[in-house]
């Protein structure tokens, strides 16, 4: 029955930071290519903060529940993407660069913010053991979302960022490797079990969580 408890517990805890992750990592990708001169998010209904519009069953409700629940414990999942034709944008090859990072970087500043929550919920001397795990929950997730997102292969926003990067030819033969996008991405799931890979991505986490906490470690002693 313990096991049970602790088990919704931690799904309870996660949810809603694992929801908004997911989602505005989506909506950010939507509101940069709109500011680029692509508006096809806006003109599909995708252009929005709310998670109901981003659900996708699969990735942001049973991968994430079952990836909590292995022995990785990680807080992982996927939304429906949000809908973005490059040759719009104004400069495609440079900018779609940005439209991708604009993702982790909305994780980078969500986990900022729950930093912030958990820091204000101490200070004004809130102790409840559910919102102050929330928090922390809510950093975790987003360190997890950008430190995944960042790694350099298409179609991960990483691998896009790189493609924005190189000389037009090589560009052009790196992300073809995007239509392999379904078959990388379990590719990548399947790697988490494995000791190098889970020890290369936990590192990875384990920085970005540093960079997030770094300007709250003052208040966090």
């Amino acid at each position: 029955m313990n096991d049970t408890n602790e088990i919704i517990r931690a799904i309870t805890v996660y949810a809603i930071p694992v929801l908004f992750a997911i989602s505005l990592h989506e909506a950010a990708h939507g509101y940069v290519a709109r500011y680029f001169g692509d508006n096809t998010a806006e003109q599909m209904g995708r252009l929005t903060p709310n998670p109901i519009k981003h659900i996708d069953l699969f990735g942001t409700i049973i991968l994430p529940v079952l990836l909590l629940l292995s022995p990785l414990h990680m807080a992982f999942g996927y939304a429906k993407p949000v809908p973005v034709d490059f040759n719009r944008l104004r400069n495609p090859k440079k900018q779609m660069g940005f439209v991708a990072a604009a993702g982790p970087a909305a994780n980078f500043a969500m986990g900022l913010g729950w930093v912030f929550m958990f820091v204000l919920l101490r200070a004004i001397g809130v102790q409840e053991p559910f919102l102050l795990e929330m928090c922390q929950a809510g950093l975790t997730a987003n360190a997890v979302m950008c430190a995944f997102n960042l790694i350099p292969i298409p179609p991960l926003d990483g691998g896009r960022i790189v493609t924005s990067l190189l000389p037009r030819d090589l560009a052009y033969k790196f992300a073809s490797i995007e239509r392999l996008g379904p078959f990388i991405f379990i590719g990548l799931i399947v790697l988490l079990n494995t000791g190098p890979f889970q020890s290369l991505l936990g590192r990875l986490v384990g920085f970005v969580r540093y960079l997030i906490v770094l300007p709250f470690s003052p208040f966090l002693s």
